[in-house]
């Protein structure tokens, strides 16, 4: 029995690596609207962070979600990411 690989990403709160399921993906989609990706298979570009409010607030303070998305990322965005890690 072969043993699959568990892919791993980067948090761009905490920097650290961890597997795909543990992260929320947020994306800009080719037409420039970003959003939260929670099944992970949306097209376009996509960045990852932790499923904790101190990784979200990092993240959005250093403005590293800005720069891996390559684009400017809205309060409303902010919000329901914050939303989301606290429901989810």
């Amino acid at each position: 029995m072969k043993v699959r690989k568990i892919p791993q990403r980067m948090c761009n709160g905490c920097m650290e690596m961890k597997s795909k399921k543990e992260l929320i993906r947020i994306v800009r989609s080719p037409e420039g609207i970003v959003s939260v990706d929670l099944t992970g298979k949306k097209p376009g570009r996509g960045a990852y962070i932790c499923k904790s409010e101190e990784c979200l607030e990092k993240a959005f303070k250093t403005k590293r979600l800005n720069r891996n998305l390559q684009t400017t990322i809205d309060e409303d965005i902010y919000a329901s990411l914050k939303d989301e890690i606290k429901n989810g």
